[in-house]
């Protein structure tokens, strides 16, 4: 998974600790019940269905259920080898599929199971981070939590099931059909719309591991945060940030949060900055097959996402004739300024969700111009320049910093932080 750092790991929690977590929340927990039917009695979850009562039925898990280890093994097929929809460094997914046969009372419905690897990495803390958050946060940009299970020494999660998997493999495997220009901005949308919507939260929550395995698509390719097994409640009141171990994937981590250990909801933004650029580059934010000089995206591509003349010499070669010039400019502005090596000079999820909106409208949004991010970014640092993307007759100019801060260039030695990157713009 390259991630960094060291996983933490807890006590064994119980299910009575689970169901007290959930409790607390608006959400009711469905108890558990024993069952006595056998696995014949299931019907074959890769039969197909009916989707739209699958998106219908989805609706109506407002519940986060309490399974037994004998339902989910029943439904996985004993979790048989074929059922295995990924691997990761919690462990292994499978799909499956409720319905009345597992309970009475059940709807129909695709899952998949995420099973714990005892011997792994990530432990019990994890696990009990993504019950936590997935079972009292709803959002149509999340995916969501149908159920858990916690059994002996057994963690499970239950997820509703993603028609189209991840974003990584449609962005990343040869034998997938490229994603459109559309497309693509639809699910730097949607993505963002996630984000936002964390970050807005009553308590805000930092995703902290922000990558394109972990944004998953629905049929109609709608995006979906998955996998919140990192994700911290952010700070609050007079906090300016949350410190705590160094944990993420190489390459999309904010260079500031490697640095320091010093988590805001600005790492989440960097991180987003880079899975935009791989949305717009088609490219890995670390690909080691391609020259040295290529292998960090950042490093290669954020230079040249501020030169009118050469961002669309990095633009996805696959997407010729689906964009318009004003839209690339405009969309590689916002992905340089959530990269800014200064924290303070990137904007809110929420700003770059404006600024999205209007490119996913048919004339593309090339002239518009997102006043709340311009304010935010003039208020926070001076770069009232971050619209300018498209627009004749602005000249951009950097700042460059050499101390950690605001301006910062990157001391770390992870080789994926660029040091002396651009730190807050002005428009003059």
């Amino acid at each position: 998974m390259g991630n960094c750092g060291t996983r933490e790991e807890s006590a064994v929690v119980s299910n009575a600790q689970v169901q007290n977590i959930l409790l607390s929340s608006s959400l009711p927990v469905k108890s558990e019940r024993k069952h006595n039917r056998s696995i014949s009695d299931l019907s074959d979850p890769s039969t197909p269905r009916n989707l739209e009562d699958s998106r219908k039925n989805a609706g109506l898990y407002t519940h986060v259920i309490a399974f037994t280890l004998y339902e989910l093994e029943t439904i996985t097929k004993s979790f048989r080898s074929d059922y295995i929809l990924g691997e990761g460094g919690f462990g292994t997914v499978y799909k499956g599929y409720i319905d009345e046969n597992v309970r009475v009372g059940l709807k129909s419905l695709p899952v998949a199971v995420k099973v714990l690897n005892k011997e792994g990495l990530q432990g019990h803390r994890e696990w009990l981070t993504e019950v936590e958050f997935l079972g009292q946060l709803r959002h149509p940009n999340l995916v969501k939590l149908i159920g858990y299970c916690c059994e002996d020494d057994h963690r499970l999660l239950v997820y509703e099931y993603m028609f189209r998997g991840s974003l990584e493999n449609h962005l990343f495997r040869k034998a997938t059909v490229a994603l459109s220009w559309a497309t693509r901005l639809m699910i730097a949308l949607g993505a963002a719309k996630g984000l936002a919507f964390l970050h807005n939260a009553e308590r805000p929550v930092i995703y902290r591991d922000f990558k394109t395995s972990n944004i998953l698509l629905d049929s109609d390719y709608t995006a979906k945060l998955s996998d919140f097994g990192l994700a911290k409640a952010g700070p609050q009141g007079d906090e300016t940030h949350v410190s705590t171990r160094v944990m993420g994937t190489y390459g999309y981590a904010a260079p500031e949060y490697v640095m320091t250990g010093h988590l805001t909801a600005r790492s989440d933004v960097y991180s987003f900055g880079v899975v935009l650029l791989e949305l717009l580059t088609g490219r890995k934010s670390v690909d080691k097959t391609r020259p040295s000089k290529e292998q960090s995206l950042v490093d290669w591509a954020r230079p040249k996402l501020n030169d009118k003349r050469k961002l669309l010499q990095i633009i996805d070669p696959r997407l010729q004739n689906q964009y318009s010039v004003r839209a690339a400019q405009k969309a590689c502005s916002l992905a340089y300024y959530c990269l800014s090596q200064n924290p303070k000079a990137r904007p809110l999820m929420s700003d770059v969700v404006e600024t999205l909106e209007p490119l996913q409208c048919t004339n593309d949004g090339g002239n518009e111009i997102s006043s709340s991010l311009t304010s935010n970014l003039s208020a926070t640092s001076g770069a009232n320049a971050f619209a300018m993307g498209g627009i004749p007759g602005y000249r951009m100019r950097s700042r460059f910093g050499n101390n950690v801060g605001p301006g910062a260039s990157c001391r770390s030695p992870n080789q994926n932080c660029s040091p002396g990157g651009p730190a807050a713009c002005r428009v003059r």
